[in-house]
């Protein structure tokens, strides 16, 4: 007759291991803006021509360096959000998919309206944003988020959909 015979195996508790995990919150920032903006940008005003939002953010006409901003749309195209994506040189601004929706889902955006500014004032589109806007087309299919239009501001504008790019 054995001790495991009379009591069982010997069970041997082995020191219990500590796992970490990286725990990501979103963390939302509110603006507020205390000068009368009411007629800039009255709110839940619903976006539904280029030229609306080319008079909106027509600043940009005036910006030294390349912006490209997305608007945060709902289902009803009132602005959640407003982003700065990226803000380049006199010519050219980094844009990549994964920084244009990173925002877009922790906003639950339905749909997004990309904004970038000429500098020399031709918002004549190039071949660099006819990629982009491919990219974050194809991008925001994969996600259930639209790109509604892709608008380039400079001394007038060019807007994708009005040229039958998207």
């Amino acid at each position: 007759m054995t001790i495991d015979t009379l009591f069982g195996p010997e069970e041997v508790h082995a020191k219990p291991r500590t796992l970490k995990f990286k725990q990501i919150k979103a963390v939302y920032e509110t603006l507020s803006i205390k000068e009368e903006i009411s007629r800039y940008l009255p709110p839940m005003t619903r976006f539904t021509a280029p030229l609306q939002i080319f008079q909106t953010f027509s600043f940009l006409q005036h910006e030294t360096k390349e912006y490209f901003l997305t608007l945060h749309l709902d289902g009803k195209n009132r602005i959640v959000a407003i982003e700065i994506v990226s803000i380049g040189s006199l010519n050219q601004s980094i844009v990549h998919p994964r920084e244009v929706f990173k925002t877009a889902l922790l906003s639950s955006a339905a749909a997004l309206v990309l904004i970038h500014n000429h500098p020399s004032g031709d918002p004549t589109c190039s071949r660099e944003d006819r990629e982009i806007t491919r990219r974050l087309k194809e991008a925001g299919e994969l996600l259930g988020i639209r790109i509604l239009d892709h608008i380039i501001i400079g001394e007038t504008y060019a807007s994708f959909v009005e040229q039958g790019l998207i």
